[in-house]
């Protein structure tokens, strides 16, 4: 089959069902799963349905899904997050050196990992990290202000984005809710995608802390291409042929 005749295929089925799993299609179809990604992603730029984590939607009924709250991402993979932000410290500056850190609990590993020695100027649009890292005595830390998200505890809006515009930082330590080698990094908020996106430019080096269920993962809203990231720090439940094909774009792996 084609991959016109597989994608119009697809289409039907999801007018239909309402919903597909990427795992029901590539068993039906016999190709790999990448592949079904690739038929979705362009499917949804021809605006055929909606991609979502694991499959697709209708759009009629296209929703994303409620994220966890903060407290309940914080509890989960904990061993990993904390190792991950251990294993981030190696990726920071110079004494004098801006840092950035995007909101998210990986990252909130590395920021509180970082010893009270610390020379840096610290940006973040976290609460979390900023009154973290604004406990270290010998740095400081610019709050990316905006509009503040409760279940997330970051500020996003244009406001952020404007400030980030005109900031300049040596690294920036991003989260990502998935990644994958053919749709890059992704969150299910258009928000804090906006603010993502924002925060890479702004960064000479991109490090991208995620543990290994966000591998091989695509939610709603892509902010960054697989080029864009200098380095993943992960940890060892990562798919190693992912992993491998990282390497191969560049990319410095990390296994925490």
């Amino acid at each position: 089959m084609y991959a016109e005749e597989r994608q119009q295929a697809i289409a039907v089925e999801v007018g239909e069902r309402g919903r597909v799993s990427v795992a029901d299609l590539s068993e039906r179809f016999s190709v790999t799963g990448e592949t079904v990604r690739r038929d979705l992603a362009a499917l949804q730029r021809a605006g055929s349905l909606v991609r979502v984590h694991g499959g697709a939607v209708r759009l009629d009924v296209a929703a994303v899904v409620d994220e966890p709250d903060l407290a309940e991402r914080e509890g989960a993979r904990r061993t990993q997050k904390a190792a991950i932000g251990a294993a981030a410290q190696q990726f920071l500056p110079a004494a004098g050196g801006a840092v950035l850190f995007d909101a998210g609990t990986t990252t909130f590993a590395a920021a509180t990992a970082i010893g009270a020695d610390a020379r840096h100027q610290f940006v973040t649009n976290s609460l979390p990290i900023a009154a973290t890292l604004t406990a270290l005595p010998r740095s400081n830390v610019i709050f990316v202000g905006g509009r503040l998200r409760p279940k997330t505890q970051a500020s996003v809006g244009a406001d952020a984005c404007d400030l980030l515009a005109g900031l300049h930082t040596s690294v920036g330590f991003i989260g990502t809710n998935g990644l994958t080698l053919t749709d890059g990094l992704s969150t299910p908020d258009i928000d804090e995608a906006a603010v993502k996106r924002a925060m890479i430019a702004a960064c000479d080096r991109v490090v991208v802390l995620a543990d290994s269920s966000k591998i091989n993962r695509q939610e709603l809203v892509t902010f960054g291409a697989v080029a864009d990231i200098d380095a993943l720090v992960t940890d060892d439940g990562v798919d190693p042929g992912l992993a491998s094909a990282l390497s191969s774009h560049d990319i410095e792996v990390v296994i925490a």
